[in-house]
């Protein structure tokens, strides 16, 4: 788990406006300052958080790993002298993804996650080409697990990153208020059942008729939510005592009690 024992996580609750991306780039770096302010070690940014969704024109604002966005990232990663993730639209040769990323302090790409499940009611199997695999990138506490939004509805994937070792789950998102219910209820499930480290960064703000809540958290494994952010941008922090999965794992051994063999369905 390394020799870090306290993750101080910030959550940069913003609004993303759509093929505004000098504008967002500008919240975002407000946010980062304040994150480093606060004494933050990571900060997570929303979901396509410099150009929105527009996936129309996600072939002109997509750019390759090291490019775009994630080389803005990167910089903000190094000015501000923090871990910064978040998901920008990647162009590659199998077309274009969105792409969760997470860089050091110094500027180096700890990983890059192509988002797996594609979100139907977004239209997005018709723009992105989906990710193929889970990915845990190396920090200083332990490894963390990239994730984008959507993936939350599906725990195998969050379950096959934490047997892989992983301390904390990363999830920026841009979910709507109508599913609410749902976005806090599977961030805590997906803490709880894998007794470990959520942060969900969601932005606020609304894209025509469709209203997005924030309600960004830090969780832990015992499922109580350490900040928790309202439907306004503000940069969310919370110190995440990481001596609680081993705590929450002594207490309640779901790991030893788990019995793949029987995982299987008989017809």
């Amino acid at each position: 788990m390394g020799e870090s024992k306290k993750l101080t996580i910030a959550l940069a609750q913003m609004d993303v406006r759509p093929r505004q991306a000098e504008d967002n780039l500008a919240r975002a770096r407000s946010l980062a300052a304040q994150a480093q302010e606060a004494g933050a070690d990571l900060l997570l940014l929303p979901e396509l958080w410099l150009n929105g969704y527009d996936l129309e024109r996600a072939k002109e604002w997509a750019a390759p790993v090291g490019e775009g966005g994630f080389a803005r990232m990167a910089e903000m990663a190094q000015e501000f002298g923090l871990y910064v993730a978040g998901s920008t639209l990647e162009r590659h040769e199998g077309g274009v993804s969105n792409t969760a990323a997470l860089y050091a302090p110094d500027g180096t790409l700890l990983g890059s996650y192509r988002k797996v499940h594609l979100f139907r009611l977004m239209q997005e199997p018709k723009y992105l080409a989906p990710g193929d695999r889970a990915v845990l990138c190396p920090t200083p506490w332990g490894p963390v697990g990239l994730s984008i939004c959507y993936d939350l509805r599906f725990p195998e994937l969050f379950r096959a990153m934490a047997l892989a070792g992983a301390i904390l789950f990363l999830v920026p998102a841009q979910w709507p208020v109508r599913r609410l219910e749902a976005w806090t209820l599977l961030a805590r499930a997906r803490a709880v059942e894998n007794e470990l480290f959520v942060a969900t960064c969601n932005r606020v703000g609304a894209d025509g008729d469709v209203v997005f809540p924030g309600r960004s958290a830090v969780i832990d494994p015992w499922g109580r939510a350490l900040v928790e952010g309202d439907d306004q941008e503000r940069l969310l922090v919370a110190q995440a005592d990481l001596r609680e999965i081993a705590k929450a794992r002594r207490y309640l051994t779901v790991y030893e009690d788990r019995r793949p063999e029987a995982y299987k369905v008989i017809e």
